[in-house]
């Protein structure tokens, strides 16, 4: 199935989703969240469709938000919902086993969008990194919910306040990622377990999933909920804006002349 930045192929009863915006590192912009959000609903729909797999192509698994796309905000005339928030709705309550294959670097939501995924397979040479602090803002999706309850407290402490990266083997012992391989096996063995999977009953796996998710989902709406509240007051404001000003001019951060939030 052809689209610009998202490649969708059905292998089996297995649907591979494959980022395709190599070239920006598979950073999501309006185009990609609406095209995986399409890929995901026409997999639960679809009775041929047992499990879903997500990699990306080239050297990133997903560098996080575009950048560049948030001075030019779209407007959808037609008053629909674009973007990340029907995005990440679909995915924290997508029925059937998701499988995450990060086949190289994951920022931001390439990281923050792994705990909503069943089965986390990484390459050795991946990295994660959640940077929302560095740039002035906080944690996004559900992720001050879902990084405490995968990797615990302290650990999600360090990498939400530093910002710092973790290779592979640190997501595996952590919790955030069930198994690493080589690069080049990545996909493959993300394929082997994914039909694997698929090869059980689909209604089993979706009622079994839902019983999964049935005592978490309320839990990360609502942190979901607290996160947008926050990240919204901290959005433009002099930290954030310092960090995008050092992004563009290649230099490090300065925040130690911003007045201390007093909320």
């Amino acid at each position: 199935m052809k689209n610009p930045v998202l490649r969708v192929e059905d292998v089996g009863r297995v649907r591979l989703l494959t980022l395709d915006r190599p070239e920006a590192l598979n950073a999501f912009n309006d185009d990609l969240y609406d095209a995986v959000c399409r890929a995901l609903a026409d997999a639960s729909a679809s009775p041929d469709v047992a499990v879903v797999v997500v990699t990306g192509q080239g050297r990133a698994f997903s560098a996080g938000q575009d950048l560049a796309e948030l001075d030019r905000p779209r407007r959808h005339e037609d008053g629909s919902r674009h973007g990340f928030a029907p995005f990440i709705e679909m995915l924290e309550a997508f029925p059937k086993p998701l499988v995450a294959a990060v086949n190289g670097i994951g920022v931001g939501i390439g990281l923050t969008l792994l705990p909503h995924c069943d089965l986390v397979l990484i390459a050795d040479e991946a990295r994660l990194r959640a940077p929302f602090v560095s740039l002035g803002v906080t944690a996004e999706a559900g992720s001050t919910h879902l990084l405490p309850e995968t990797i615990g407290w302290q650990q999600t402490a360090h990498l939400l306040y530093t910002a710092s990266w973790i290779d592979a083997a640190q997501a595996v012992e952590s919790g955030l990622a069930w198994r690493s391989c080589p690069g080049e096996r990545l996909l493959e063995e993300a394929m082997e377990v994914a039909a694997e999977i698929a090869s059980m009953p689909i209604a089993s796996l979706v009622g079994t999933k839902k019983l999964l998710q049935g005592a978490r989902l309320d839990a990360v709406r609502a942190a979901r909920a607290r996160e947008n509240v926050t990240f919204e007051k901290l959005a433009r404001g002099p930290a954030n804006r310092e960090a995008i000003a050092a992004f563009r001019e290649k230099r490090k951060p300065d925040f130690s002349r911003l007045p201390p939030d007093d909320s």
